[in-house]
């Protein structure tokens, strides 16, 4: 019986978790939300490996590079390629939000305000990138704080020389150990998938849908269309590599990152699926994606955009080709580094809204609409994001001679 479950490719068994748990929750609605806690459980093994897999990899992948000037290369390539495609993500979002109107004929009936917290201004974010204590960063979770440090660590290694190769040893056989404890992990995913699945559509089933379906319908074409121009043409005209081959290499992530709605908490997954099926150097896939997960939030840029006209069309406010541009510009840059967790984006949306003077209270009322909504949104966007870490990943990795074709173009067991 073990033997016929494990030799059922994982993300078959995923997708059987998806399907199963999304007929159980909406057959037994708010009763499936017992299986809560194993989902909880899931994610929870998952966040576990975050930090000391973000740690050791990234420590290993640039002590793996031999040299200083290959790390700024690789990270400038990197960064570049994040700011373009989350700049194409707002285009979209926006052009999808005009096209769809969600807003248009909306009423805020009975909707309770939620109260939404200030955003971090730019500067502010740039500043505690820095830990003022690596140790705290590391047990606090902080992404990028940890990604920082384990930067520089790892460029201290490099610097030692003779002397730095003991500690960069030892932590490359501790990255080694953290990937095969991902592996483990992952073989749970389709009872953990199953379980949050069944528990998003039993308190959050079709009818509720209904109040908002224009609205998730749009991030979904959106999405959809973001995943497929951007990335696709990205794999496909500027890589001339097989792109049916890299999005079933990247399945398993997908799927993970659609049920989590996290990309920090898909990241073990996706660094497994870059390095196994898509043949991705470790020095690429060990710093590339660590900071794709934290600053490259395309998935939250394209849905902010489409929020921003959603708001502006409900409360009948008329927009100005500048503030079209303002709020691509604002989305762009709060984008950058939001939070990977779920809903983490719509907290954001009081940046974005304040460009065409949308009060406190709006906001508040906009964020109560949709908030009972946004997980089966942000499940969406999530796979966006994840999709554009790989497809960055994987641009980076050809450009720099550190991927291995042949892996690469091998066909997919299936």
């Amino acid at each position: 019986m073990f033997k016929a479950w494990f030799g059922i490719k994982l993300w078959k068994r995923v997708i059987g978790g998806l399907v199963l748990g999304l007929i159980v929750g909406l057959i037994f609605g708010e009763a499936a939300g017992v299986l809560k806690p194993i989902g909880d459980i899931f994610i929870n093994l998952i966040k576990m490996l975050v930090i000391p897999l973000i740690f050791t990899t990234l420590v290993s992948g640039v002590t793996a590079m031999g040299s200083v000037a290959k790390l700024g290369s690789i990270g400038v390539k990197a960064i570049g390629l994040y700011l373009a495609t989350t700049a194409v993500a707002i285009t979209i979002g926006l052009i999808v939000g005009v096209i769809f109107a969600p807003g248009t004929g909306v009423e805020f009936v009975g909707v309770e305000p939620r109260p939404v917290a200030d955003a971090p201004g730019v500067v502010e974010r740039l500043i505690n990138i820095i830990p003022a204590n690596p140790v705290a960063a590391l047990a606090e979770g902080n992404v990028l704080s940890v990604i920082f440090f384990a930067i520089f660590f790892g460029v201290g290694v490099l610097l030692s020389g003779d002397k730095g190769k003991p500690v960069g040893n030892a932590i490359e056989s501790a990255a080694d150990v953290m990937l095969n404890i991902t592996h483990m992990v992952m073989e749970l995913a389709p009872f953990g998938v199953f379980a949050l699945i069944a528990w998003v559509a039993g308190t959050q089933g079709g009818d509720a849908l209904l109040n908002i379906f224009t609205l998730v319908i749009a991030v979904y074409v959106a999405c959809i269309l973001h995943i497929t121009l951007v990335y696709g043409g990205m794999i496909r005209v500027l890589l001339n590599l097989p792109l049916v081959r890299f999005f079933r290499g990247i399945l398993d992530a997908q799927i993970v990152a659609y049920s989590t709605s996290s990309s920090s908490a898909t990241l073990p997954v996706t660094i497994s699926c870059a390095t196994d099926n898509l043949g991705l150097k470790r020095s690429v896939a060990s710093s590339v994606l660590p900071l794709g997960a934290t600053i490259n939030m395309d998935g939250t840029a394209l849905y902010l955009g489409i929020v921003a006209l959603f708001a502006a069309q409900a409360l009948g406010i008329d927009l100005t080709f500048s503030d079209y541009l303002l709020i691509g510009l604002t989305a762009t840059l709060t984008s950058v580094g939001a939070a990977g967790i779920p809903s983490a984006s719509l907290f954001l949306l009081a940046t974005v809204l304040q460009v065409f003077d949308v009060s406190a209270e709006q906001t508040a009322l906009i964020v109560g609409f949709i908030l009972p909504f946004d997980r089966i949104m942000d499940m969406a966007r999530t796979v966006v994001n994840v999709s554009g870490d790989t497809a960055v990943a994987t641009t980076v990795a050809k450009w720099e001679g550190q991927i291995d074709e042949k892996v690469f173009r091998t066909p997919a067991v299936v």
